[in-house]
């Protein structure tokens, strides 16, 4: 029997969520991303940037986690970052405050795709929530690709909806569009 968990990340973890990325970009992205974008992406360089958000994060509430699939030997399945919302989480000509306070942003949220359909995604969602609780925010985004439909059906089945705001990436010259969505961070459950 296979168990799944989810754990803060550590040091060492930045290069297989560096591998992680890759893949599942590969992957999830090859219809939205150009082909060589994609092909050339350096594998070294993201998991020195993992290893940086991991080891010196920008304050306590920025968090990178972990989905280990526990079998006989534990994989890291999957990974997820988020943050208080800063600059990045606004749209196009979106004021400073347009979001208020309390907002967490969730900057990345993947699993790779040979190990979907497990429950990791929803164990790294609700790890995140639990943080942002924790943290007292009570609201959170997620900008995803217009054309990411796993990720826009997995977020709004879970209760996110779309805000309205929308941008494009540019990505070596191709605009690739891209929607926010939104949720209220629920309390935490009462104790029975």
């Amino acid at each position: 029997m296979a168990l799944g968990y989810v754990r803060p990340a550590r040091g060492d973890d930045a290069g297989e969520i560096a591998r992680i990325q890759l893949a599942t970009w590969r992957v999830a992205y090859r219809r939205i991303l150009p082909r060589h974008v994609l092909d050339n992406l350096d594998e070294e360089y993201l998991a020195r940037r993992w290893s940086a958000a991991v080891l010196q994060p920008p304050s306590d509430a920025h968090r990178v986690l972990v989905a280990v699939e526990q079998a006989e030997q534990s994989y890291l399945v999957g990974f997820a970052a988020s943050g208080p919302a800063d600059a990045e989480a606004l749209a196009p000509n979106e004021p400073a405050e347009g979001l208020g306070d309390g907002v967490a942003a969730v900057t990345d949220l993947l699993v790779e795709p040979r190990w979907g359909r497990r429950g990791h995604g929803s164990r790294l969602l609700a790890a995140m929530v639990d943080g942002w609780r924790a943290d007292g925010l009570d609201r959170a985004v997620a900008w995803a690709f217009d054309g990411d439909e796993p990720t826009r059906k997995f977020l709004t089945s879970a209760g996110w909806e779309l805000d309205g705001a929308a941008r494009a990436l540019d990505v070596d010259d191709m605009l690739v569009p891209q929607v926010r969505l939104h949720v209220t961070v629920p309390p935490a459950a009462e104790p029975a």
